[in-house]
Protein backbone atom coordinates (compact mmCIF):
# COMPACT_ATOMS: atom_id res chain seq x y z
CA UNK A 1 0.00 0.00 0.00
CA UNK A 2 1.36 3.54 -1.30
CA UNK A 3 1.50 6.72 1.22
CA UNK A 4 0.77 9.96 -1.16
CA UNK A 5 1.95 11.66 2.17
CA UNK A 6 5.19 10.46 1.81
CA UNK A 7 5.71 10.65 -1.83
CA UNK A 8 5.52 7.00 -2.48
CA UNK A 9 3.65 5.52 -6.00
CA UNK A 10 2.56 2.10 -7.10
CA UNK A 11 3.74 0.79 -10.14
CA UNK A 12 3.36 -2.48 -12.39
CA UNK A 13 6.72 -3.86 -13.70
CA UNK A 14 7.54 -7.14 -14.85
CA UNK A 15 3.72 -7.82 -13.84
CA UNK A 16 4.27 -7.51 -10.27
CA UNK A 17 3.42 -4.21 -7.96
CA UNK A 18 6.21 -1.99 -6.70
CA UNK A 19 6.86 0.64 -4.63
CA UNK A 20 8.69 3.72 -5.95
CA UNK A 21 9.40 6.79 -4.08
CA UNK A 22 12.41 9.99 -4.27
CA UNK A 23 13.25 9.63 -0.47
CA UNK A 24 16.35 12.23 0.11
CA UNK A 25 18.96 9.56 -1.01
CA UNK A 26 17.43 9.09 -3.98
CA UNK A 27 17.07 12.60 -5.21
CA UNK A 28 21.00 12.57 -3.91
CA UNK A 29 21.86 9.81 -6.19
CA UNK A 30 19.92 11.41 -9.33
CA UNK A 31 21.78 14.84 -8.85
CA UNK A 32 24.72 13.09 -8.96
CA UNK A 33 23.25 11.17 -12.37
CA UNK A 34 22.65 13.75 -13.75
CA UNK A 35 25.55 15.94 -12.61
CA UNK A 36 23.12 18.87 -11.30
CA UNK A 37 24.47 21.19 -8.57
CA UNK A 38 21.57 20.90 -6.61
CA UNK A 39 17.97 19.76 -6.08
CA UNK A 40 16.81 22.79 -7.97
CA UNK A 41 19.27 22.43 -10.33
CA UNK A 42 17.54 18.82 -10.43
CA UNK A 43 13.59 19.99 -10.79
CA UNK A 44 14.60 22.68 -13.39
CA UNK A 45 16.45 19.69 -15.57
CA UNK A 46 12.55 17.48 -15.14
CA UNK A 47 10.57 20.76 -15.71
CA UNK A 48 12.11 21.00 -19.33
CA UNK A 49 9.81 17.94 -20.34
CA UNK A 50 12.70 16.12 -22.16
CA UNK A 51 13.44 13.25 -20.75
CA UNK A 52 15.74 10.49 -22.11
CA UNK A 53 14.67 6.66 -22.01
CA UNK A 54 18.00 6.87 -20.11
CA UNK A 55 17.05 9.59 -17.83
CA UNK A 56 13.59 7.44 -17.12
CA UNK A 57 15.29 4.38 -16.34
CA UNK A 58 17.72 6.81 -13.64
CA UNK A 59 14.57 8.18 -12.34
CA UNK A 60 12.75 4.60 -11.66
CA UNK A 61 15.84 2.61 -10.23
CA UNK A 62 16.24 5.54 -7.54
CA UNK A 63 12.69 5.31 -7.00
CA UNK A 64 12.66 1.32 -6.35
CA UNK A 65 15.32 1.99 -4.20
CA UNK A 66 13.63 4.59 -2.13
CA UNK A 67 10.94 2.29 -1.73
CA UNK A 68 13.14 -0.16 -0.46
CA UNK A 69 13.99 -2.70 -3.23
CA UNK A 70 17.50 -3.38 -4.36
CA UNK A 71 17.95 -3.00 -8.09
CA UNK A 72 20.31 -2.06 -10.37
CA UNK A 73 20.04 0.12 -13.63
CA UNK A 74 20.19 -2.99 -15.53
CA UNK A 75 17.76 -4.81 -13.79
CA UNK A 76 15.40 -1.75 -14.26
CA UNK A 77 16.54 -2.08 -18.04
CA UNK A 78 15.17 -5.38 -18.42
CA UNK A 79 11.55 -5.23 -17.26
CA UNK A 80 8.33 -4.23 -19.21
CA UNK A 81 5.53 -1.82 -17.96
CA UNK A 82 2.01 -2.18 -19.48
CA UNK A 83 1.70 0.51 -22.45
CA UNK A 84 5.79 0.41 -22.97
CA UNK A 85 7.16 3.26 -23.59
CA UNK A 86 4.61 5.39 -22.32
CA UNK A 87 3.59 3.39 -19.27
CA UNK A 88 7.48 4.33 -17.82
CA UNK A 89 6.57 7.55 -19.07
CA UNK A 90 3.44 7.53 -16.66
CA UNK A 91 5.48 6.28 -13.89
CA UNK A 92 7.84 8.95 -13.98
CA UNK A 93 5.22 11.38 -13.93
CA UNK A 94 3.50 10.25 -11.15
CA UNK A 95 6.88 9.77 -9.29
CA UNK A 96 7.96 13.25 -9.79
CA UNK A 97 4.46 14.55 -9.40
CA UNK A 98 4.20 12.77 -5.74
CA UNK A 99 7.70 13.84 -4.96
CA UNK A 100 7.52 17.59 -6.09
CA UNK A 101 3.89 18.04 -6.29
CA UNK A 102 2.17 20.12 -9.24
CA UNK A 103 2.81 23.80 -9.98
CA UNK A 104 -0.26 25.50 -10.03
CA UNK A 105 -0.18 26.34 -13.84
CA UNK A 106 -0.26 22.54 -14.21
CA UNK A 107 -3.04 21.99 -12.11
CA UNK A 108 -6.57 22.59 -13.95
CA UNK A 109 -8.92 24.93 -12.42
CA UNK A 110 -12.36 23.85 -12.02
CA UNK A 111 -15.25 26.22 -13.20
CA UNK A 112 -16.42 26.90 -9.85
CA UNK A 113 -12.69 28.14 -8.90
CA UNK A 114 -12.88 30.99 -11.63
CA UNK A 115 -13.84 33.87 -11.06
CA UNK A 116 -17.65 34.95 -12.62
CA UNK A 117 -18.25 37.78 -14.72
CA UNK A 118 -21.02 40.68 -13.18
Amino acid sequence: MTNRHRGEVAAILDGRQWVLCLTLGALAELETAFEAEDLTALIARFSSGRLSARDMMRIITAGLRGGGHSVTEEDVAQMQADGGAAGFARIVSELLTATFGASQADTPKAESDSPSNP
